[in-house]
């Protein structure tokens, strides 16, 4: 039910809308809970979110585990909960790596509507796990590139993802080669330092900063922070979570839902960052729509 993220666009623009809205827009959502696997270098995260212009209520149960010497278990593990919030009953349970998968890169294409330039025409994929299978096939779906490129520190991994999508893919062998003269940037990395420098960046380009979850955590470095106009999902997630807005003391200028409300400007003219951390209540509309298509099937 979820093979065209593009399907999700009107219900997660309305949710991050809604979400900037504060009280008035009826999401409850607190910052992730996550909580440290110091023997296994993992973590546990706990995102629970209730959406009243949906009238749904999830939580979503999330492990990622940084290096892991067993390549064949996915970093990221997740499960989505959906509750009926009229009585707490559990009605479903959902894979929740798909969800995020896939939520996670029609956000990005939300930001990426808002914020590209005008005439864009090459777009870049820094890594190539399944974030970078889900961005590619939104990115292509909804925009369209003369070129696309993609790196990845293992290079085979990059070969192997430009063989196995639909259209041609330029692999580059160093992430400056990837980047330098694109116009949309995706980092979607397991990085914990920078790998995305602000002197490689064409000025007006967008990037979308999906990796680097964690507090410590960078993709970005200082200049391209300093030098970018920065708009993220949440500003309290960003400021607690995010080592890229974190250690570089980048200001935030918007969350992308006061652009979505229009109480903010898009600024697609100059270079621009979104800084993506993913919300839960991302992950209920995202839930309810799977949901509600199945049950429709049904």
């Amino acid at each position: 039910h979820l093979h065209r993220a593009s399907l999700l666009l009107p219900a997660l623009e309305a949710a991050l809308a809604n979400f900037s809205a504060g009280a008035a827009g009826g999401v409850v959502q607190p910052v992730r809970t996550v909580l440290p696997v110091p023997r296994h270098g993992g973590y546990l995260g706990v995102m629970p979110a209730y959406s009243a212009a949906d009238d749904a209520l999830t939580t979503k149960l999330v492990t990622f585990y940084e290096h892991l010497k067993d390549s064949s278990v996915p970093s990221h593990q997740a499960t989505v909960l959906l509750f009926e919030p009229s009585n707490g009953t559990l009605k479903a349970v959902l894979d929740g790596s798909v969800i995020t998968a896939k939520r996670t890169a029609a956000v990005s294409a939300i930001a990426t509507k808002l914020l590209m330039p005008p005439f864009a025409e090459v777009l870049c994929i820094l890594g190539a796990g399944v974030q970078a299978y889900s961005h590619y096939d939104i990115f292509t779906e909804l925009f369209t590139f003369k070129e696309v490129r993609i790196w990845n520190r293992t290079k085979e991994r990059a070969v192997q993802f430009a063989s196995s999508v639909s259209g041609a893919v330029r692999v580059c062998s160093s992430a400056q080669e990837a980047v330098t003269g694109a116009d949309v940037i995706v980092t979607v990395t397991m990085a914990t330092a920078p790998i995305l420098c602000g002197g490689w960046v064409k000025p007006g380009a967008h990037i979308n900063a999906v990796g680097a979850s964690r507090p410590d955590w960078r993709e970005l470095d200082d200049e391209l922070m300093k030098n970018s106009v920065l708009f993220v999902d949440s500003r309290d997630a960003a400021l607690t979570e995010s080592g890229d807005v974190i250690l570089s003391g980048a200001e935030i200028f918007a969350e992308l839902g006061e652009v979505l409300k229009g109480t903010k400007p898009a600024l697609p003219e100059k270079t621009t960052v979104f800084k993506s951390l993913g919300m839960a209540v991302e992950d209920t509309v995202a839930a309810k729509f799977v949901y509600d298509a199945w049950s429709a099937g049904n």
